[in-house]
């Protein structure tokens, strides 16, 4: 446990470091993380620097209201999806003024709430960055296994790599897992 709570201090580090060499900002939409990813990059002496905003949208009414995620794309694709991922990146990424780089993260931590298809362990990370003028996105989805603690720490460990692999080759997805 202690090795994972280090590697996501370590991770948060290496964050700030790139967004400062590269001139980013960073926002962030949590649903399963609650909040975790935003706190551990505001534990880096700072952050302010490169830090911008946080969202946490854990209800499915927060990230359409919120976040303005389309009902349909919800309904068409589940709360838990690629796409709900992105689009809450994509949103905001576009709600904030000064942000470049976001993350999203929206999952089943456990020990319930699990589905068949979508069973617990299951998240969806998105991460969006602005672009000769556009947003950009992409996803993964990811299988943790362990308890609801684990799952949530995993998912804001991914988060943070993925930012930092955005920031410095432009996609996460070439990024390994770490569980």
């Amino acid at each position: 446990m202690l090795d994972l709570e280090r590697k996501i201090c370590d991770a948060a580090v290496r964050l700030g470091d790139a967004a400062r060499q590269r001139n980013h900002r960073i926002v962030t939409a949590e649903s399963c993380t609650g909040g975790a990813i935003a706190a551990a990059v505001t534990e880096v002496p700072g952050s302010s620097e490169w830090f911008e905003e946080g969202f946490v949208t854990y209800a499915v009414h927060a990230k359409t209201h919120t976040l303005d995620v389309r009902e349909d794309l919800i309904e068409c694709c589940g709360v838990v999806s690629e796409p709900v991922a992105q689009a809450m990146a994509r949103a905001a990424l576009a709600k904030s003024t000064n942000a470049t780089v976001s993350v999203a993260v929206t999952g089943v931590a456990g020990p319930g709430g699990g589905t068949p298809e979508v069973p617990v362990g299951t998240v969806a990370v998105g991460w969006a960055e602005r672009f000769n003028g556009h947003i950009v996105s992409c996803s993964r989805t990811l299988h943790i296994p362990g308890s609801r603690h684990i799952v949530r720490r995993q998912t804001v460990l991914t988060a943070l790599l993925g930012l930092t692999e955005l920031m410095q080759f432009g996609n996460p997805s070439v990024m390994p897992c770490e569980y």
